[in-house]
């Protein structure tokens, strides 16, 4: 394997881990579950009632440690809980990442194996995060929820998000198996999950997009994300004050993200996609399907070559040998790119050939997708019931 293809760990507790381990904590889970279905649970987790995991979407580790001074619950280390940190898993991208967390697996498993993945069978690129009702083939999702499982574990599953994704394919396929309560700002998700554990015994997923919504358009460093930050600070203090003893509570995010500066976006050379059908991924993690007969030795050469230390390029094998995507099921093998190119530092690359050169093309300030510390490493935030 080529010096420049970094390994991802395998024994490293992340986002698939996070569902088991509050079966476990539920009770509703042990060692002859985990080994059945084939899951981890390397978080230890007191035992609970109820579960609140809270998602927010965009928030990294090293974004919320430089901005601690606006969000006191969340970095308190002490009294009230416990901050710690997780990995998210590659790619660092929502599709991807929800996925993981709900299935208890990694992509190269579930089959998500980013924002958006070239169909083998269509032999076309497919949206992954917004196209599951029109361009995403039955039967993608390769994984059962563990919400699906829980049920038949005894566990109530609720979702509770905003009411414009409740009818969504994607949530009835990333979230299948619970039932969801809808509800627009992040006060009433509160009060939603609050009502979901007040009785019972409920596994509730909660999720917030506002800050991956700012970032993207307005980056992590702005005065908005910030404010925005600061208010979901207060009201995940009011869940955790509000919630019954027996609840526990964990917080994290499905990645993070970093600010790429206008002249950080490359225009990929086009000599490099003459061989390229389908562009898959985000700007910090492309994806090439090439047409049958291309030399992808030469391929990644030639990319390696163009853009140096801008970006780690691998051909599939090495990804997968890697470990990039986890364990890789064969019929996930084709969805993923005969060529992954991955950014380094904040660079993002652009897909432009079909750009009007009279306009600037729109770019993303907030990004992610790759492999930064930046946005591998996410909070994870216990409370209530699981505070140590």
């Amino acid at each position: 394997m080529p010096p420049s293809v970094p390994s991802a760990p395998d024994t490293t507790a992340n986002l698939a881990d996070v569902l088991p381990s509050c079966l476990v904590a539920l009770g509703a889970a042990d060692d002859t579950w985990l080994r059945t279905t084939g899951r981890e649970a390397r978080i230890t987790l007191r035992p609970a009632r109820s579960v609140v995991v809270v998602l927010v979407d965009g928030l990294g580790s090293s974004a919320l440690s430089a901005r601690a001074g606006h969000a006191r619950w969340l970095t308190a280390a002490t009294g009230g809980g416990t901050l710690k940190r997780l990995r998210s898993g590659f790619p660092t991208t929502t599709a991807a990442a929800l996925s993981t967390l709900t299935t208890g697996r990694p992509p190269g498993t579930h089959g998500v194996v980013g924002y958006s993945g070239w169909d083998p069978d269509g032999e076309r690129v497919v949206n992954l995060l917004s196209g599951w009702d029109a361009e995403v083939p039955a039967g993608w999702l390769l994984s059962e929820t563990v919400f699906t499982e829980a049920t038949a574990l005894g566990i109530d599953p609720v979702v509770v998000g905003p009411a414009r994704y409740e009818s969504s394919g994607m949530t009835a396929n990333v979230l299948g198996g619970a039932r969801y309560a809808a509800a627009d700002s992040i006060a009433q998700r509160v009060d939603a999950a609050l009502a979901a554990t007040a009785s019972g015994r409920s596994l509730v997923y909660l999720y917030v997009p506002e800050l991956d919504s700012i970032g993207h358009k307005r980056g992590w460093e702005s005065d908005r994300w910030t404010a925005a930050l600061e208010s979901l600070d207060g009201e995940l203090a009011r869940l955790a004050a509000r919630c019954a003893a027996d609840v526990g509570i964990v917080v994290t995010a499905d990645h993070g993200v970093l600010d790429v500066p206008a002249e950080a976006n490359i225009a990929i050379d086009p000599a490099l996609l003459v061989d390229v059908v389908g562009i898959a991924g985000d700007p910090r993690c492309r994806q090439l399907a090439v047409r049958p007969g291309t030399d992808v030795p030469a391929l990644v050469e030639a990319w390696r070559t163009r853009y140096g230390k801008k970006a780690y390029v691998a051909s599939r094998d090495e990804a997968v040998a890697a470990g990039w995507f986890g364990a890789v099921d064969d019929r996930v093998l084709p969805r993923i790119g005969d060529v992954v190119v991955v950014a380094r530092g904040s660079w993002a690359f652009n897909d432009d050939r079909e750009a009007d050169p009279r306009k600037e093309p729109k770019r993303m300030i907030g990004q992610h997708g790759a492999m930064t510390d930046d946005e591998l490493f996410v909070p994870l935030r216990l409370a209530g019931a699981f505070a140590n």
